[in-house]
């Protein structure tokens, strides 16, 4: 296993789902599957969404949130760029932000980059985890941030730790039950922070 060839998320309501996702502009590239495993508060996971530009943040925001979201932040100008965070109906928390803090003209309603950002208890020891299953590490800042390699067509994942990726979105860390996601790579395991993945031999464009 060397990335991630697929992203599943659990939702009570398919169709729901489906109506948002598509209309949010990723369905494309996440899966859905029907559950009604309990879950509370924090998941203990985020997707994020890399933009070029301001504008397109408001765009991926302002869809999501005719399709039903809900604000955890807004979108506002910081110190690294131009970024918001809302909550899909189905609870899954999406990140959007671009390094930029203006517009430079036109641009295409597309996301350049998909990270999925897991909330580890240890980011040490369950980058080690992954790292002993063949991911290659791209960055790492010590044990508060770690991001892996990916296809650039791919799903970024990156490691933060768990009260940290909660205040970054804008929710309390606290949360039991399922976290409503499955990962497909190269082999079935679980990790360190329960976060399930099964066995998936296609691509990520066959994923998708």
């Amino acid at each position: 296993m060397n990335s991630i060839a697929s992203i599943t998320l659990e939702v009570a309501d398919l169709t729901a789902a489906d109506r948002f996702y598509t209309a949010f502009g990723v369905g494309t590239h996440v899966s859905l599957r029907a559950s009604e495993t309990p879950t509370d508060g924090f998941r203990g996971f985020a997707l994020s969404l890399t933009v070029s530009q301001p504008s397109v943040v408001d765009g991926f925001i302002g869809a999501a949130l005719d399709a039903g979201a809900t604000t955890l932040k807004p979108a506002a100008k910081s110190f690294w760029g131009y970024g918001g965070v809302v909550r899909a109906p189905d609870g899954t928390i999406w990140k959007i932000a671009t390094s930029e803090k203006k517009d430079k003209g036109p641009a295409a309603p597309k996301f350049d980059e998909m990270v999925l950002l897991l909330g580890a208890e240890d980011v040490t020891a369950s980058k080690r985890f992954y790292v002993e299953r063949g991911l290659a590490v791209a960055k790492s800042f010590g044990s508060k941030y770690v991001q892996f390699e990916a296809p650039s067509d791919g799903v970024t994942l990156a490691l933060y730790g768990r009260r940290t990726l909660a205040k970054e979105v804008g929710v309390p860390a606290d949360g039991t039950g399922s976290h409503r996601l499955v990962l497909g790579g190269g082999d079935a395991f679980t990790d360190p922070d329960g976060f399930a993945w099964e066995a998936d031999d296609r691509s990520p464009d066959q994923a998708q």
